[in-house]
């Protein structure tokens, strides 16, 4: 997936919160960007065990 197309979904997103009025849906998005993100970041670490333990 290419960057430009990730940011045309990012802002696509984006465009449906504003348009629908779907506040509540920004939290959780945003939980689930910050949660992929830790995992990607710790996936070759030594902390990787212990985050998935977490989870």
């Amino acid at each position: 997936m290419s960057v430009k197309t990730k940011l045309a979904m990012a802002a696509e997103i984006w465009s449906f919160l504003r348009v629908r009025k779907k506040w509540l849906l920004a939290p959780i998005l945003a939980f689930l960007a910050l949660l992929g993100g830790l995992i990607i970041l710790t996936e070759g670490s030594a902390l990787a065990p212990l985050i998935y333990a977490l989870f």
